[in-house]
């Protein structure tokens, strides 16, 4: 059985470290930034850090993760297994299976009614939007939306912004991270491991997608607001001007050391709290 929530708390109370049993024999680290305040529901987010699938950790999530925390979420950041030595489909499976966890435990974490979302930045978007496909496949839990910040969606690699990006360097961390991630060429057909080509989008919830003006991750991230809008589903994409040195600096701790974390910030309070999406206050 899964376990409780049971957190071990920083002394300013704002983020709690926490291994949870999602399943015999699994547990997994994970980070709830914030807590549930009496009489009050608050969205929830399950979040994905960063890092071409083969490296980051809980440290360099906490940008992305306290930028939610500051629009007003509960975030559980979670410390997925990485590639090589646990491609996919592991990530997935085990982002799946926490938020599974977090949403049987949703009222004692952030209040009755709390909606559930996922997010994550670059290699973590991806996770977010395949985790995303995985609950509507499996019909549970219901998500409230998906909110995804430059995110890794194309193994290709071959894009004009990545390229541009990418110029002068002796070699491509994302698509080192892609050929860790997936086993073999059949994987890149899967849509939970490369969301961005997935062929049925139909029943995804609303989607937010930020990426910087010269992000790497720039194009492969309007080609899937497109592909998502064709779908007739409900997207919002904000290219962030003079985000430098984006998704870079999406995994570097502390929002000082993010450019457009302002804007960022309240795009995610704008998106979590949209009418109807988050109960008021009791």
């Amino acid at each position: 059985m899964p376990t409780k929530p049971s957190f071990r708390s920083t002394p300013d109370g704002a983020r709690s470290e926490s291994t949870i049993a999602v399943a015999p024999g699994q547990d997994v680290a994970v980070r709830m930034y914030g807590r549930r305040k009496t009489g009050e529901t608050s969205p929830l987010v399950v979040h994905f850090h960063g890092g071409a699938f083969v490296s980051g950790d809980l440290d360099s999530g906490c940008t992305i993760a306290g930028l939610l925390q500051e629009a007003g979420a509960l975030v559980v950041s979670v410390a997925y297994p990485l590639a090589p030595e646990h491609p996919f489909p592991q990530p997935l499976e085990t982002g799946y299976a926490v938020l599974q966890w977090v949403y049987r435990y949703r009222t004692r974490l952030a209040g009755a009614g709390a909606p559930v979302y996922v997010a994550g930045e670059e290699a973590g978007g991806n996770l977010a939007a395949g985790v995303c496909l995985m609950a509507r496949d499996q019909s549970h839990p219901p998500l409230a939306g998906q909110i995804l910040v430059s995110p890794m969606l194309d193994p290709c690699t071959g894009t004009a912004s990545l390229r541009a990006a990418t110029e002068g360097e002796a070699g491509c961390r994302w698509a080192l991270g892609w050929e860790k991630f997936l086993r073999c060429a059949r994987d890149a057909e899967h849509p939970y491991a490369v969301p961005g080509t997935a062929q049925r989008l139909a029943g995804l919830p609303p989607t937010l997608l930020l990426v910087g003006d010269t992000d790497a991750m720039h194009d492969e991230t309007l080609a899937y607001a497109a592909r998502l809008d064709a779908a007739g589903l409900p997207v919002e994409l904000h290219v962030l001007r003079k985000a430098e040195r984006w998704p870079d600096a999406l995994l570097e701790p502390g929002p000082e050391a993010c450019p457009c974390a302002d804007e960022a910030r309240e795009r995610f309070r704008a998106f979590l709290f949209a009418a109807g999406r988050c109960p008021a206050p009791r």
